[in-house]
C-alpha cells in the first residue's frame, strides 16, 4: 500500500557522509556517558528487597510510589499482581540498611496512608542473581547480533551482514547511551526493549537492502549508488506508514501506561526512531562504503531477462 509516490529519486547517498559523521559523534557520546555515568540498574541487576503487599480495595499505585519515594528512593518499581489489591514493590539495596529494616520502614510509610495494607511477603534479592540477569542478558544480545550476521551473510552477502551490525550496535549504543547520560532506571523491560529494537532495526534494514537485490536485477545500468538511492526512495511509503504506526502504539505506551511501562516505551521510542535513521543512512551506506555491487548479488548466465518496462536502462541477466 502506497498513500504517495516519489517520483524523482533522492539522493541519499550525496550526504552519507554528512550523516555519518553525526552517528559517529552521537556514538562516541553515548560511550562516553556509559563509561563516565555508567548506567542506572534497577533492583534486578544489583540487589535489594522486594515486598508483595495487599489491599482490602483497590489499590492506588500512585500514591504507594509516593509514599515509598518520600523514603528517599528513586525509581521505586510499584506494580499490579494478580489482582488490582495486590502490590508488588522494588527497593533497591541501601547501604547499611537490612532487607528487614527497608521493608518495615517501607510498610510504616503505607500504613500512614492507608491502614488497611498487610505485608504477604518481603524477600532479600542478592547480587548473585543480579550478576546473573547481567551475564545472561548479555548472552542473549550476543546471540542475536551472531544470529543475525549469519542470517544476512547468508540471504544477502556479507558486506551487508557487516553493515547491518554496525547500524545496529549504533542504534543500542545510543539507547544505552541516553539511559546513562539522563540515569533513567535499566530495568529487564528495557533491556527486552533493546533486544526488540535489534530486531526492528534489521528488519528494516533487510527491506531495503532486498530492494537494492531486486534494483541490481532490474536496472542494469544504473550505478550502485544510483540503485541504493532508488532502493531507499521507493520503500519511503512503505517506511512511513509501518514505522509510523507503531510509534503511535508505542507512544500511548509512553504516555499513557504508567510507570510501569515508561521507561520500556521510552527505550522503544528512541530505538524506532534511531533504527530507521541507521538502516537508510548507516547501514545502506557502509555497505556501499565496503564496495557492495551488482556482481554480488546477482548470478550471471543460464536465466531470463528481468526488465522494467518504464525504464530504459532495465534489462539485467539473473
Amino acid at each position: 500500500m502506497e498513500f504517495f509516490k516519489i517520483r524523482r529519486d533522492i539522493p541519499f547517498m550525496e550526504n552519507a557522509l554528512i550523516f555519518n559523521v553525526v552517528s559517529l559523534i552521537t556514538f562516541l557520546a553515548a560511550v562516553f556517558f556509559l563509561v563516565t555515568r555508567g548506567l542506572h540498574l534497577s533492583v534486578e541487576f544489583t540487589g535489594g528487597t522486594v515486598m508483595q503487599v495487599t489491599y482490602s480495595q483497590p489499590a492506588d499505585v500512585e500514591a504507594v510510589r509516593r509514599a515509598v519515594s518520600g523514603l528517599g528512593y528513586h525509581d521505586v518499581q510499584v506494580q499490579n499482581i494478580g489482582t488490582a489489591r495486590d502490590l508488588l514493590i522494588r527497593l533497591p539495596a541501601q547501604k547499611g540498611v537490612s532487607s528487614a529494616q527497608q521493608s518495615d520502614a517501607a510498610l510504616a510509610a503505607l500504613k500512614a496512608v492507608d491502614a488497611s495494607v498487610v505485608l504477604k511477603s518481603a524477600q532479600f534479592v542478592g547480587p548473585q542473581v543480579g550478576e546473573e540477569l547481567v551475564s545472561n542478558g548479555l548472552k542473549a544480545l550476543a546471540s542475536v547480533v551472531i544470529g543475525i550476521m549469519i542470517y544476512l551473510a547468508v540471504r544477502f552477502e556479507w558486506k551487508f551482514a557487516v553493515a547491518a551490525i554496525i547500524a545496529n550496535l549504533h542504534d543500542v549504543v545510543i539507547i544505552l547511551g541516553f539511559f546513562a547520560f539522563f540515569q533513567w532506571e535499566f530495568s529487564l523491560a528495557v533491556l527486552a526493549a533493546v533486544l526488540a529494537v535489534l530486531g526492528y532495526s534489521v528488519n528494516e534494514s533487510v527491506v531495503i537492502f532486498d530492494r537494492i537485490r531486486e534494483n541490481f536485477r532490474k536496472y542494469r545500468k544504473l550505478t550502485t549508488v544510483q540503485t541504493i538511492d532508488n532502493a531507499i526512495t521507493s520503500t519511503i511509503s512503505r517506511t512511513i506508514i509501518t514505522h509510523g504506526c507503531t510509534q503511535i502504539m508505542v507512544l500511548s505506551m509512553l504516555l499513557f501506561g504508567g510507570a510501569t511501562l515508561h521507561y520500556f516505551a521510552l527505550a522503544l521510542t528512541i530505538g524506532i526512531c534511531f533504527g530507521i535513521y541507521s538502516s537508510v543512512f548507516v547501514a545502506a551506506a557502509i555497505a556501499m562504503w565496503l564496495g557492495i555491487k551488482r556482481e554480488d548479488l546477482v548470478k550471471h548466465g543460464g536465466g531470463k531477462r528481468e526488465t522494467d518496462p518504464n525504464d530504459p536502462n532495465a534489462g539485467a541477466t539473473v
